[in-house]
């Protein structure tokens, strides 16, 4: 198993380019089951999540034609098993997204109940009672969803999402794209990369309206066609390198992004005391060398600040000045990268849902273990302004989520590296 080890003390400074959204990317590979011509999908990032999702897609009988720039080419007329099997759905939750594309144009499908991160519960309850609004019959048992569309297809209706679920938005207006009649989901996820979903989808035909609001429209129409689509830049691996320059008391230039999609995050960096300039593609950030200053964080679902950059500030207050304190409302079980950089000599104190964070002048070196995708990341960013040697050990977590992570920081003039388990 392969391990990261970060010599820290450098502040960084460079440029690098942003990758595609894994979030995004999931959920529009999965989309592509819907059409019934060949659609390529564009900017993808090298990660293992995407390449598990593409291994499913094989499973199933469908065969990716992947192109040297990671462009993807999906015909899904090839299909011949309608099974998501539980060896590929347990190792990504994502997987879940193939449910209703599969039940809204085959009119059945199979799929695992998902795994992934250990970040607390995460039911996929809406996804299934959103499909059976539509008339789809729904048994779970041996730990598959089993999934059929009434005589017809799926009929549009009414959904009222009971709490906001991005991947339930996602897989019930994927659903819907193909369902009879109109479909209005209610209380659902405005996140980024629904509009961007959204945006896949009405390029091959379909008829949505409202993505980015609490209220979707969608009505469905008879087939959808191929087509070629660039996915959107990932604004957490964007905030994740952001914070890393801030706590280093660095520069970063990054190309090839969105400052309008963490609006939430700049403003905190910046009462952090960096300075941002912002273009139509890309982000800079200095910290003129200064230590940043410590600030308060509440995570909630978009647009406020995102949960998936918790773990990042919690690192940046751990060296700050002053106090700050991280409330987390979205997940019961997302403090587990805590008592890591506790080891590395932070103060943190956890009560309930809340972070207590008492800036230390530095954090030390020390073994660390990776328990999820963001705490991964937040353990790079404790090692980058630790005193001597971090080891990261389970770093197939940050593979899941950052493209070449060890690369692009070296980029920016960190001592990482990563060995062989």
């Amino acid at each position: 198993m392969d391990k990261l080890i970060i010599t820290g003390g450098t502040r960084l400074d460079g440029e690098i380019r942003i990758s595609g959204a894994k979030n995004s990317a999931l959920p529009i590979l999965a989309a592509t089951l819907l059409a019934d011509t060949p659609v390529t999908v564009c900017n993808l990032p090298h990660l293992h999540d995407i390449t598990t999702m593409i291994e499913l897609f094989g499973r199933m009988g469908v065969q990716p034609i992947i192109d040297e720039k990671l462009s993807v080419e999906v015909d899904a007329s090839s299909i011949q098993t309608l099974v998501a099997p539980y060896e590929l759905v347990k190792t990504m939750r994502a997987s879940i997204l193939v449910l209703g594309p599969m039940v809204a144009r085959f009119g059945e499908a199979e799929v695992a109940l998902p795994g992934g991160c250990a970040i607390g519960s995460r039911p996929v309850d809406l996804h299934i009672r959103g499909l059976e609004a539509m008339g789809a019959q729904i048994e779970v048992e041996g730990g598959y969803i089993k999934a059929k569309a009434p005589a017809g297809g799926l009929r549009g209706a009414n959904f009222f999402f009971d709490i906001v679920s991005v991947t339930g938005t996602e897989n019930i207006m994927m659903a819907a794209a193909l369902a009879n009649g109109r479909s209005v989901l209610e209380n659902a996820a405005r996140e980024p990369e629904v509009v961007d979903l959204a945006n896949f989808l009405n390029a091959m035909g379909a008829q949505i309206s409202g993505a980015g609001t609490d209220t979707i429209t969608i009505d469905g129409v008879k087939r959808l066609g191929g087509g070629r689509y660039s996915v959107m830049p990932d604004r957490i691996e964007t905030g994740t390198y952001l914070v890393a320059a801030a706590a280093t008391g660095g520069r970063v230039k990054l190309k090839d992004t969105d400052a309008t999609l963490l609006e939430a995050v700049l403003h905190k960096l910046e009462e952090a005391g960096a300075h941002i300039d912002t273009g139509k593609d890309w982000i800079e950030l200095n910290m003129k060398g200064n230590r940043p200053r410590a600030v308060n964080v509440r995570t909630a679902p978009y647009p406020a600040f995102p949960t998936d950059m918790q773990a990042q500030f919690i690192a940046l207050n751990a060296i700050a000045e002053g106090t700050g304190t991280v409330i987390e409302t979205v997940f019961e079980n997302r403090f587990m990268h805590v008592y890591e950089m506790n080891r590395m000599g932070a103060q943190i104190l956890v009560e309930g849902n809340t972070a207590i964070v008492t800036g230390v002048p530095r954090l030390k070196g020390a073994p660390v273990m990776a328990t999820d995708l963001r705490a991964s990341a937040s353990l790079v960013l404790a090692g980058l302004v630790a005193e001597g040697d971090t080891l990261i050990d389970r770093i197939y977590h940050i593979d899941r989520g950052y493209e070449c992570i060890e690369e692009k920081l070296q980029l920016l003039g960190a001592k990482i590296r990563r060995v062989a388990g």
